[in-house]
């Protein structure tokens, strides 16, 4: 296994001239603003006052805003936040919201009654993943909190499995929702298996068990023979879900949250296999890259490349709360690649570069004067418009997943950063508890290991409602085509 450093690009930049002031020829600029960023962010959190719930950004709709799952997306941010910055002012908050929704026990890891009952297969495993930052970050766990973050992370994805196992529709792979009184339970989305993909993955480097590695394979393979990964020569598409009544019947939506989830996961299989194993996840990511970064950074008319949520920015139909949490989800997925498969580095530093730029030039909105707007590349089919709250198509909105985004841009410039270390597996990991703060492994350049052992656990228990998703799958209307973007490109 090995990680490299992201080039910054530095020479020569300048101050960008907006609300948020940021120089990005200075390190010590960047955090700052990062630090302004994660402040502003944090301001929208209510879970840790006297009345509220811990761990969440609120209730749902139609009471509140915003959904279950993306408490998992804040504190996954947050966490790269304490990783890039060594700035430990939210770690208490970041893990009493962890452990308050972990669940009451490993038999239900992350399954806390409340929302047991909308739960979908996504949401549950982006919960997984938060956990399995914690561990490989060495997070500090709660004072006397039980079980510790790989263990959830582990028991995730075994309750993941088993209800992979269970399937006998399209010959496994993970309905978007648990419950079949769900709506969507007749569907098979890509973010769901892909979670499960990337979770398998990173349980795979973190503890040695190659089962866990069996599982991510496996799920590539199934992902391919339903069509929601499709080869088009040296390209490789990657679809939104297909349906269970005939298993044919992709929807063939493309959306950064799929694409970025998976390209980790392949990322992370990357760097921990040799040979000719590692040269096909070579190839899968390079596939994958080759049609993503042409869609996901179209070239603007100053010749930058820009992060963009092709399939609504550019298309007929408004891009949605939910879609908003997308792109920082996305960015997150970039920096980490590019450290598990550094051939992928200069290709991801030129948009981290671009995309930070344009993201700070539109940090200039909301009472602070500063806050962040969703959309950063002015070329795409829109108004430029500044904050308005309860803009019904989510156009101009400001709140948590836009600061989110503009901070994982941000953190995504000081990956380069000397004293910023690897993942941990079970073999960096200090005596004690994963919150031990040991020395983090950054691997060999072969991507070589062999580190200890574990096992999957939990179960499929399912509830019943009806509850939001991370997936976009019957929430957004037909959108942009990957067939079209590879007739173009040829």
């Amino acid at each position: 296994m090995y990680t490299a450093a992201l080039p910054l690009l530095l020479a020569g930049a300048g101050s960008v001239s907006a609300a948020l002031q940021v120089d990005f020829g200075s390190t010590a600029s960047i955090k700052s603003a990062a630090k302004d960023v994660a402040f502003d962010l944090m301001l929208y959190y209510k879970g840790n006052q006297s009345g509220e719930i811990p761990g969440i950004l609120g209730l749902p709709p139609p009471s509140g805003q915003y959904y279950w799952w993306t408490g998992a997306v804040l504190w996954s941010t947050m966490l790269d936040y304490w990783r890039y910055t060594g700035d430990e002012t939210y770690n208490t908050v970041m893990s009493e919201g962890l452990v308050h929704q972990s669940g009451p026990d490993l038999q239900h890891p992350f399954m806390p009654p409340n929302w047991t009952a909308g739960m979908s297969n996504d949401e549950h495993g982006f919960w997984g993943l938060s956990a399995m930052s914690a561990a490989e970050l060495e997070f500090p766990s709660a004072p006397g909190a039980e079980p510790s973050w790989i263990e959830l992370a582990q028991a995730v994805f075994g309750a993941l499995e088993w209800r992979f196992m269970a399937q006998t529709a399209c010959n496994g792979g993970l309905r978007w929702q648990v419950s079949p009184i769900n709506n969507g339970y007749n569907i098979k989305n890509t973010l769901s298996n892909a979670v499960f993909l990337n979770l398998g993955a990173r349980l795979a480097r973190y503890t040695g068990n190659q089962t866990y590695g069996e599982w991510a394979e496996k799920t590539w393979d199934w992902l391919s023979t339903v069509g929601l990964i499709e080869h088009y020569g040296n390209f490789i598409g990657v679809h939104d879900s297909v349906s269970v009544e005939n298993c044919t019947n992709v929807n063939k939506e493309s959306w950064t949250a799929n694409t970025g989830v998976l390209l980790e996961g392949a990322a992370y299989m990357y760097n921990q296999t040799t040979g000719d194993v590692q040269s096909t996840w070579r190839t899968r990511i390079q596939n994958i890259t080759a049609l993503d970064f042409a869609s996901s950074f179209p070239f603007t008319h100053s010749d930058q490349r820009i992060l963009v949520e092709y399939n609504c920015e550019f298309g007929s139909q408004p891009c949605n709360p939910e879609t908003h949490f997308y792109k920082g989800i996305y960015l997150r997925a970039l920096a980490n690649t590019a450290q598990l498969a550094p051939f992928t580095r200069d290709d991801i530093a030129r948009r981290f570069r671009d995309s930070s730029e344009a993201a700070v030039n539109v940090c200039n909105g909301g009472a602070s004067g500063r806050a962040c707007a969703y959309k950063w590349n002015m070329d795409a089919n829109w108004e430029k418009k500044r904050a308005v709250d309860g803009d019904e198509g989510g156009e101009s909105m400001v709140g948590p997943p836009e600061e989110m985004n503009a901070l994982s841009v941000l953190l995504g410039l000081l990956v380069d950063e000397p004293a910023l270390k690897g993942f941990a597996t079970n073999e960096t990991v200090t005596q004690g508890e994963e919150g031990g703060g040991g020395d983090r492994g950054s691997g060999t350049e072969d991507g070589s290991q062999d580190n200890g052992g574990g096992s999957s656990s939990g179960d499929g228990s399912q509830g019943n409602g009806n509850g939001g998703s991370a997936g976009t799958t019957t929430r957004v209307a037909v959108g942009w085509m990957v067939g079209g973007l590879v007739a173009a490109l040829f």
